[in-house]
């Protein structure tokens, strides 16, 4: 498609968007009483109106229930994690079986770490990006320690090549088979945070499962972002948050996958809790564990369920929309803020480098932005003017148009706003 950068264009992608009706179904912060245009759904995602209902009925229940609410709610509460598995699936490409909900991002990486970093002989190395989020790095090398390893010698960062922005899918082939018999475990984002870089994770997946090594990733910038297909690519097993993409709100609860081939092993390593034995003899307070058949099994506590109410409110809508819906809007809104870029760089003799890939299989719902020339006072310009976006040092901004509620006038009306801010700047 040619694109043009005017408001009547713009306002006609619009008309055309058949996602468009669903910007209505969330609610949106204002700067001066102005409605904003929203880029961060790649920190936190929009509150979705319906999310207040579902809180509601929690707190109702509680109030008539108490602890009947368990076993009485209209969606008790004791199994309530399990409404979200089906929806969830559907997003990672799992099937429900190999889906659960449970605590925090990080805390479940570590939980799945105790299962899948098992290092044994020579067989010890864990293969990461190289300035991956800072979570990652900090959980890393804490399992390694717990290990009485040294990160210095275990952990192995694959690296981008010197003058690029992005890693090559070749190099991090490689690096697996240089580390060979000895790596015990791959774990990667699926999404690279800073670049908006898409990892392709079944060739790595293939390439770390024909050395012997486990395969996790952590999808916190993926999961309703891109396409997944976690069962068919063989992965061991992934975690993911919920607030971002997924609009579950402020660090809500996680999802995790595992694949099913680890189900029903009662000899597995695994960190146990009540929440993971089978529900059968759950309340029989038995002695012995006896795992859930199903991801649940890695459950180690009851469910908070004010958490989960507002995931499955938001996974309604991904239900009605689907995730092939979202990624069709999501590649072209994305390279419509890509040409709005462009022309306004154009326009105002700027140098904005676009430092997440051009090829649209290979990123997400997210532009990162090298200012050059610029500095801070662009980016508090342009949250002083309606526009909620993300600085991360030295110089980038990431932008990131969720397609669920922004729209292209949205695109359009910050590359005007973009435009005032860099020639305001040169007064």
């Amino acid at each position: 498609m040619l694109f043009e950068n005017t408001l009547s264009f713009a306002k006609n992608l619009d008309d055309q968007d058949p996602l468009a009706s669903y910007r209505s179904h969330f609610h949106f912060p204002k700067v001066d009483n102005k409605p904003v245009i929203y880029f961060t759904g790649n920190s936190l995602g929009l509150q979705p109106k319906i999310a207040r209902k579902y809180v509601d009925e929690v707190m109702q229940d509680w109030e008539a229930l108490a602890v009947e609410g368990h076993f009485h709610a209209d969606k008790p509460w004791w199994d309530y994690h399990e409404r979200l598995a089906a929806p969830l699936a559907k997003v990672v490409g799992a099937s429900p079986s190999e889906v659960t909900v449970m605590n925090t991002l990080t805390v479940n990486l570590h939980l799945l770490m105790a299962t899948f970093y098992r290092p044994k002989g020579k067989r010890v190395k864990i293969i990461c990006e190289e300035k991956a989020f800072p979570s990652d790095q900090y959980l890393i090398k804490s399992q390694i320690r717990f290990h009485s390893l040294d990160p210095d010698e275990v952990m192995v960062e694959i690296k981008k090549r010197p003058g690029e922005h992005n890693f090559r899918t070749e190099d991090i082939i490689s690096k697996i088979k240089e580390v060979g018999t000895e790596c015990a475990l791959i774990l990667i984002g699926g999404v690279n945070y800073y670049t908006g870089q898409v990892f392709d994770m079944h060739q790595i997946t293939k390439a770390g499962k024909k050395t012997g090594a486990f395969v996790g990733w952590d999808l916190a910038h993926a999961v309703g972002n891109i396409e997944l297909k976690l069962h068919e690519w063989d992965v061991d097993f992934a975690a993911w948050c919920s607030y971002k993409y997924m609009n579950a709100g402020p660090g809500n609860a996680s999802g995790c996958f595992i694949h099913e081939r680890y189900h029903q092993k009662t000899d597995i390593p695994r960190l146990e809790g009540w929440w993971g034995t089978r529900k059968e003899v759950r309340f029989q307070m038995k002695p012995e564990f006896e795992p859930m058949p199903n991801a649940d099994a890695w459950q180690v506590s009851n469910a908070s369920v004010l958490s989960l109410a507002p995931y499955l409110a938001s996974l309604q809508l991904f239900e009605e929309v689907g995730m092939q819906a979202l990624i069709e809007k999501r590649k072209k809104i994305v390279s419509y803020l890509e040409f709005i870029l462009k022309e306004v760089a154009t326009e105002v003799s700027g140098n904005f480098e676009i430092i997440t890939p051009a090829n649209p299989e290979e990123r997400g719902t997210q532009l990162s932005v090298f200012l050059h020339g610029e500095g801070k006072a662009l980016f508090d310009y342009l949250m002083k003017n309606e526009v909620i976006t993300d600085w991360r040092e030295p110089n980038v901004i990431r932008l990131a148009p969720a397609p669920f509620y922004c729209s292209y006038e949205d695109m359009y009306r910050f590359g005007q706003i973009l435009k005032e801010g860099v020639l305001n700047s040169e007064l």
